[in-house]
């Protein structure tokens, strides 16, 4: 199956499970619920839930008890927008080609949109073992991916990136200090993916879970390389928000220290490498080798 063929089999399962898993616009309170359903569903790449997917399955796992896990991380990664785009973050007003949360419908509701979805990524994890047809063999995993979760989204993974991130503004980073910030802000969510499809599997070789989670690592990076390769080069109605909103908020970026061929470079690498950190996998690893080239070749 061609990468495009496989992304769209993927994109497929995760809207039907995210659309199950959200409560219905119409049940009360119905501007709160129907805020969520607009801040998560029918947009956006869905890599995260397609990172579950695709190491998963090359772990010999259903797509059906990958569900959890990929929904969960969307809904982690889905609130994080809402809360990242408010005029007290990044002040955007644009998302996904369409009006961020708190423009179409306001301040307060985004903020409790955020927050609502948070806590279902949570519950619609633990829930997992409730259903026989999605459940998984071992409790403790359950409690292992959870605890994974709640750390990749709090203040030793995203949210502290995001700290970092608005601290930095208007600064001057080394690439160090950037690449710091990307592990934290996306590249923790990314990871967390990654590790998350394996977990839900029944894999049990920690030489195995550390290459995977190189390549996260490698993945994660080179999506932020890329993204800011994009806020250089990209079309606004390609990638969903203003070209060179980065460069307007004065943030650090690669392009800024790498130079714009320099940023190009270094995605090129990680995805070298990451493509390498999988090829003990064999041909199973074939979908996430085209994911990593996926990652630093797309245009949105």
């Amino acid at each position: 199956m061609s990468l495009s063929n496989q992304l769209a089999l993927y994109q497929q399962q995760i809207e039907r499970a995210l659309s199950d898993s959200l409560p219905s616009a119409t049940t009360a309170p119905e501007q709160l619920h129907s805020a969520m359903r607009y801040a998560v569903l029918g947009t956006g790449k869905r890599i995260r839930p397609v990172l579950v997917y695709a190491t998963g399955e090359a772990l010999g796992q259903s797509l059906a008890k990958l569900d959890a896990a990929a929904v969960a991380v969307e809904l982690i990664h889905a609130y994080s927008l809402i809360h990242d785009d408010l005029p007290a973050m990044d002040d955007d007003d644009l998302r996904r080609g369409r009006p961020t949360c708190h423009k179409a419908y306001d301040e307060a509701t985004a903020i409790l949109a955020g927050d609502a979805i948070q806590a279902l990524a949570f519950e619609v994890l633990l829930s997992t073992e409730s259903n026989p047809d999605t459940s998984l063999n071992d409790p403790l995993r359950i409690i292992e991916m959870t605890k994974l979760l709640a750390v990749a989204s709090g203040s030793k993974g995203m949210a502290g990136g995001q700290a970092i991130d608005l601290a930095a503004v208007g600064n001057a980073l080394s690439i160090e200090e950037l690449e710091n910030m990307h592990l934290h802000k996306t590249g923790a969510l990314i990871r967390a993916s990654v590790t998350l499809g394996y977990l839900a599997s029944d894999a049990e070789d920690p030489n195995l879970a550390e290459k995977l989670d190189e390549y996260a690592k490698c993945v994660g990076l080179a999506f932020q390389v890329q993204d800011d390769v994009l806020d250089v080069e990209g079309d606004t109605e390609v990638i969903g928000k203003p070209q060179g909103s980065d460069i307007q908020s004065n943030k650090p970026t690669y392009p800024n220290l790498l130079g714009l061929d320099g940023a190009k470079r270094t995605a090129r690498a990680l995805c070298e490498q990451a493509i390498e950190s999988v090829s003990m996998l064999g041909d199973s690893a074939a979908t996430l080798k085209a994911i990593a080239k996926f990652i630093v070749e797309r245009d949105r």
